[in-house]
């Protein structure tokens, strides 16, 4: 039997916000920053200590002083939440705890298969990981799915899913997936996954306000965090750069980059094989990455005018290398990085590449019941 996930108080937000940005801190350096008296933060503490939502660590003595302080941190007894991302041939699924660690991270071969079918098959995974990690009993917050491609309803059931997901298209997927799992359920664009997993687990969470994460999966797609809050627009559709690469063209995708092996006769079917099919091909992918560069250039250029990021960071299922080619060739390009500001107030940022890899989408998914369990308004 699962335990449900607690109702925090604004102020308990609040603070479990502060610990997660901030990283550890004592009870008296929580009061002094959330400006709330030392008998207040002592009651909260207390009270998310015995939820085990925070913990305390080893006593630290202050210089100087007999009395030990003691740091709080996030506690990943708090509970999990599962995340999938499906791509072209694999189906990714992440198990994360409160704190954010990544539990489990498996990667499997998948056939196209309906929303229906997907959502059982999902529901024996997600029994058996659980089993496996001995998580059965823990608080699980919920499941996230990655899903590639832009929202159709403002409620976030039906999505224009890529055409390599046959029946997935205005699926009402929300409704499938409850009605499969009976847990709660959290579905996002991938490159917006992509985005909250890098904010979380890629450091940027205490390195930036604002942040862009360019995802290159099936489609092309950006996901934009400011301050702590996804940014999604009015209708879900925020960051859909794909709108700049017509589907009938060349574009900077996986999908796209397979195409064109394929073209050179390269016999790569998915990225399940990718690695092992591309030896010999080198010259073929080196054209490619000129051409995805030339198109990326637009579009990361635009995001540096509207958005004025802290950071811009590049993700893919694609190997590293390749996606260490791209960036090196985007930063080799005139990327015009704050021409508003001062010449002596000016700060070159490198457009990097994400660690998380692949796996982006899967730990965004994973994120996102716990996310938005402390989420500001």
């Amino acid at each position: 039997m699962r335990h449900p996930p607690v109702t925090l108080l604004e102020e308990e937000k609040r603070l479990l916000w502060q610990l997660r940005t901030r990283g550890s801190q004592s009870r008296s350096a929580l009061a002094e920053t959330l400006q709330i008296s030392n008998g207040a933060i002592s009651k909260l503490t207390r009270t998310l200590i015995g939820q085990a939502l925070i913990e305390e660590l080893p006593a630290e003595a202050l210089a100087g002083r007999g009395r030990p302080t003691v740091p709080l941190r996030i506690s990943p007894a708090g509970g999990y939440a599962v995340g999938l991302a499906i791509y072209a041939g694999l189906l990714e699924i992440a198990l994360v705890d409160y704190a954010g660690g990544v539990v489990s991270l498996t990667s499997e071969k998948i056939e196209p298969i309906d929303p229906h079918s997907f959502a059982r098959h999902v529901d024996r995974r997600i029994h058996e990981l659980a089993i496996e990690h001995r998580l059965l009993g823990s608080r699980l917050y919920g499941v996230g799915f990655s899903v590639p491609g832009p929202a159709l309803s403002r409620d976030g059931n039906r999505w224009h899913v890529v055409r390599n997901l046959p029946g997935w298209k205005d699926a009402p997927l929300r409704t499938i997936f409850e009605e499969a799992l009976r847990l709660p359920i959290w579905i996002e664009n991938d490159a917006t996954a992509a985005a909250l997993a890098e904010y979380y687990l890629g450091g940027l969470i205490r390195r930036c306000t604002t942040a862009v994460v360019i995802l290159l999966g099936h489609g092309v797609g950006a996901g934009i965090v400011h301050e702590g809050r996804l940014m999604r627009g009015e209708t879900g559709s925020a960051g859909e750069i794909g709108m700049f690469y017509p589907g009938n063209q060349p574009r900077p995708t996986t999908l796209d980059l397979i195409a064109t092996l394929q073209a050179a006769g390269c016999k790569v079917g998915s990225l399940a094989d990718f690695e092992e099919a591309i030896p010999g091909y080198e010259a073929t992918i080196d054209q490619w990455l000129e051409r995805a560069a030339d198109q990326l250039l637009q579009t990361i250029n635009s995001a540096l005018a509207w958005f004025d990021p802290g950071a811009i960071r590049l993700m893919s299922p694609l190997p590293s290398a390749i996606m260490h080619g791209l960036a090196d060739r985007l930063n080799r390009r005139a990327i015009k990085w704050g021409d508003h500001i001062a010449e002596s107030e000016k700060e070159r940022y490198d457009i990097e590449i994400s660690r998380l890899g692949g796996a982006g989408s899967a730990l965004g998914a994973a994120l996102l019941p716990i996310h938005a369990s402390i989420a500001r308004a």
